[in-house]
Order: structure tokens, then sequence, then C-alpha cells
């Protein structure tokens, strides 16, 4: 009944279009309240029937109010639309770009920007006097090169969402989306579902802490149940989930009354049983261990690219991972950073706000950590965060990303307005919600066209800055090619802003020191044995 209130306002006209022609017939009112009546029952009936329209289609006549707020400026648009960033942390101009191009309408604007260039911390791309030509915007970058099967990858990919976060029809929409366009759909570790499965869309399957889709009864891993996922085909690559950017080492719960039958299914648990997944991993407790479970995934699946995602924390504790590498001479094939700005609908809020590094600060130590030890040209690097707009690509693969992912660019483009009611399953456009009259809203033909729109659309974007700035291709872009207001009179490159060790630095006498924070402070005392650190007095003195 909960479901069927948001219809309220069609049953209300219903109702009173039969009164007003009942009074019309005997003569109580005049006949123009039942052509109104009448008129306002087949709007409902309208925007229940139509496909566009997600809001519409859930709240039918009511819904209208929302697109005519949005039409009055500026006070009360100010008020309903542009909500402070506590409460929307997306800007109203971020979510045009993505509606805009996602629908594939114009999405140029007159009146030069909007932007505040004269700000502290404002960035853009320099252009070149002598602009080049790219022939297509389907930039790719190959990962497990030396595999046995390796991955072409798009330079723009859907980033992890679970299907149980998401509803059945958003993640049928977003793989679709995936396998028109030619580009991945990360699952998250919520694992690999029948609506993965359908539509036949490019998978990075997320094994978390929970090894859902890969796990024993008692929730430890099993190799059986992973290689069942593992070997098929439409799985590309396999990411170790050790963190998320939203809420970094903290593992989560799914309560019982959400563990539906078809989610139980995809993640191979009990249905209607309270399901945990833990903040640490169980098939390995120190960084050699968690090299060779690498190693072991990489062989179960038949050769597919292996790697892991993590948000940055204790910098000595990546420092530990490298070395690992270094001293088992097992790397991954890749490795994805995901930023304290990432989202979720379910993190504590003191994690949202205040927990883990943010991805640029955590690329560039991924980065330069890789290029110290010389190892960097062996693996690729993803990044993820709050990636909406070409210039964030852009500005990402600057500082050394390889690719990027997007969650909630690619929500926008499902329809998702930022309502802020994830964790509560009551979305209005069916995208975050189990509910199975709110996920009728979506129409997953029409988004999917959408998902596919606003993923070529931003890469076209993309292609217009490099030729603007004179590059032939992503993998030329550097930190020098991005520039920072730090005050309405300084304005420096980012090769300026952060520093950028050479190949090999780490690796030197002494090199940890001349490299400066946080590697002289961190590097020597990270042992692969272990995650946590040596004493001081155990490490080499300064």
């Amino acid at each position: 009944m909960a479901s069927l209130s948001r219809f309220w306002a069609l049953g209300l006209a219903g109702l009173l279009c039969l009164l007003a022609s009942i009074g019309w017939m005997f003569g109580w009112l005049h006949g123009f309240f039942a052509l109104f009546f009448g008129l306002l029952l087949l709007l409902g009936i309208r925007d229940v029937r139509q496909e566009h329209h997600a809001v519409l289609r859930n709240y039918p006549i009511i819904g209208h109010f929302r697109f005519l707020f949005e039409e009055i400026r500026p006070e009360i648009r100010q008020y309903f639309i542009e909500s402070d960033t506590e409460r929307v942390p997306f800007s109203r101009e971020q979510r045009a770009i993505v509606y805009q191009r996602a629908k594939g309408v114009l999405d140029k604007r007159p009146f030069g920007s909007k932007a505040d260039v004269y700000a502290p911390g404002y960035e853009w791309m320099n252009h070149s006097i002598t602009p080049t030509r790219i022939a297509s915007h389907d930039f790719r970058v190959l990962v497990g090169g030396n595999r046995k099967q390796p991955y072409s990858l798009s330079l723009f990919n859907i980033s992890a969402m679970s299907f149980g976060a998401l509803s059945p029809n958003a993640v049928l929409a977003l793989n679709k989306g995936a396998k028109l366009g030619g580009f991945a759909h990360d699952t998250g570790e919520g694992s690999v579902s029948r609506y993965h499965r359908e539509p036949g869309g490019d998978l990075i399957w997320e094994l978390g802490s929970g090894y859902f889709g890969a796990r024993n009864p008692d929730g430890t891993f099993s190799e059986e149940r992973f290689m069942k996922n593992a070997l098929d085909p439409q799985v590309k690559m396999i990411e170790i989930k050790m963190s998320q950017g939203a809420k970094p080492g903290h593992g989560g719960v799914l309560p019982a009354p959400k563990v539906t039958p078809e989610i139980a299914e995809a993640r191979g648990v009990e249905p209607w049983k309270t399901v945990e997944s833990p903040a640490s991993h169980s098939a390995f407790s120190t960084p050699i261990e968690m090299m060779h479970f690498i190693e072991r995934l990489r062989n179960l699946s038949g050769g597919k690219p292996t790697g892991f995602k993590l948000a940055i924390g204790h910098p000595w504790e990546f420092f530990a991972i490298v070395k690992a590498m270094l001293e088992t001479g097992i790397v991954p094939d890749f490795i994805v950073v995901d930023g304290k700005e990432g989202g979720t609908g379910a993190a504590p809020a003191e994690f949202m706000d205040r927990a883990g590094t943010p991805m640029l600060d955590g690329l560039m130590l991924v980065h330069n950590t890789l290029v110290g030890v010389g190892l960097r040209d062996q693996i690729r690097i993803g990044a993820a965060g709050k990636i909406v707009t070409a210039f964030d690509i852009a500005r990402t693969l600057a500082l050394g990303a390889d690719w990027c992912n997007a969650a909630r660019g690619f929500m926008f483009a499902l329809g998702c307005i930022q309502s802020l009611s994830c964790h509560t399953d009551r979305c209005p456009t069916g995208v975050a919600t189990q509910d199975p009259l709110r996920q009728r809203a979506l129409v997953v033909p029409d988004k999917a066209q959408r998902v596919v729109q606003f993923h070529q659309n931003t890469l076209e974007a993309l292609r217009e800055l490099l030729q603007s700035a004179g590059l032939q291709q992503p993998s030329q872009l550097r930190p020098h090619h991005i520039m920072h207001r730090k005050s309405a009179e300084t304005i420096l490159p980012l090769s300026e802003l952060h520093r950028v060790l050479e190949q090999g630095a780490l690796l030197q006498p002494d090199g940890a020191r001349r490299c400066g924070s946080p590697w002289d402070q961190w590097w020597e005392r990270a042992q692969a044995a272990y995650f946590h650190p040596l004493p001081t007095s155990q490490a080499r003195p300064h």
C-alpha cells in the first residue's frame, strides 16, 4: 500500500472526474469541471505510460511540479534545485552536463563560463596554437598485455555498484549500455547477477571480503565457485576490493529483509538471512600472501587480468604491498585507486567526510611509488571518485591514471535526481530500490541508450580537449598540461604542485630520503611480511 500511495493524485483525479461528470449530468456542476478533471486524469494516465521520465512514471501528475520548479528562476530554483553541497554533493551544472550528454541534446551554452575563474582552486587545461586532429574518441588501454587473456579496456567505464544497491532495471540498463557502447561494467562486490549476464556487456568482477559469488557457506573463499564465475567469457577482469573510498576500513551488513532470493542467488548466500561483509579479507593476512592470492586468482580465471582496488589510507600499508611485489616477483595487472569523495548509499557520516584519502592524492602516491620502484610500466592504474566530465578525466590521466571509472555520472544518465533516498528503498526514479513498482519507472531500453550516449559524448568531449591541447592521444597528458590557481595572483601547473618521482628513485641508496615526504618517513619502515610498519628503532636511521 505504501508503494501505491505515490499514485494518490491519479486516483484523486479519477474520483473527481467521476463526481464532476455525475454532477454535470444532473445539472449540479458546470461541464467545465468534468472536462478539467478528465484532462487531468488523461495526463496522469499518460505519465504512467510514457517511458522517458522516471519521476512522472512513479509520481503521475504531481511529478510535473518538479519540472515546474526547475524552470522558475532564480529564487525557487535556488531553493529546490541548487541545495548546499552537504545535501547534494554534485552541482546543478555537473548534473546538467550529464543529462544533456545522456539525452544527446546540445550541450553548448552562451555568454561565457559560469565558473569563477579567479577563485583559488580553479583549474583549466591550456590549449595549443597548433591543435591536432584525432580520428576517433574510442580511446582504449590494454590491461594484462602479457597474460593469456588480455583486455582492451575503454578509457571510461562504469564504476562498482552492486545489484542490491541498484535495482534490477538499473543493472540491466547499465550493462546493456556497456554492451552497446563497448565499455566495461564493474559488478561491485555483490557479484555477478542474472541482470549482469542478460545483456552480455563486458564485466569487471569485483571480489570483496565477503567473497560473494565465490564463497563457502562459512564465508571463506571457494575456488570451485570462483572458477564458475571467473571462467565466464563475459567476465574480462578480476578486481579484489581491499577498501572502498566512501567507507574505507569499514565492513558492511546486508539485513535479512534485503536478502531477496535474487540477491541471495547472485551472492551465494541463504535468502532472508543477514549477511556480513567483513572489514578485511580472510584469504590472506600479509602483503606477500596477498600477492600469492592475486596469482592464484589469475591462474584460476584462465589468465585474465587480475588486480585490486583500494582507497589509500596509511601510506606504509601500500608501500608494504609494493615491497611484496618486489620480493615475490608477482605484480598485479592493475590497481584501481578509489577516492574518499566516492559515493555510497550506506556509509556513516564520519567516514564520508573524514576517513580516507581523496582520489587525486591517493593516485599520486600510487603512481609515484610504482615509478619509484620501476614497476609503473607493468601495472595499469584506474581511478574513481567524482569523475563526471571530460576535464575530470583529463586531469586524472595527467596525474598518472590510465583509465577512469564513474558511478554517479552513469547514475545520472539513468535518471538519478539525487533525492538522497538510496538507503530507504524509496528511490523516486527506480535506480536504487528493490520495490517492483518503483523499479518500473526505469525503462531499460530508453535508459540504456542514455548510458551509451553519456559515455560516447563524454569521450568525444575529451577528444576535443586533447585536440585543442595539441596532443595525439590521452597517454600524452602530463601534470604540466593542467593549470591550478593557488590565489588571485598565483597560477601554477600541477607539475609544480605535486611531486613527481624519477624512475627507480626509491631503489637507490638513501633514495627514499631524497624523495621527501611521505617516502622518507615510511618507505624504509614498511615491510613485505606485514601490513603494519617496523618500529622506528628497527628502521635504518636517517
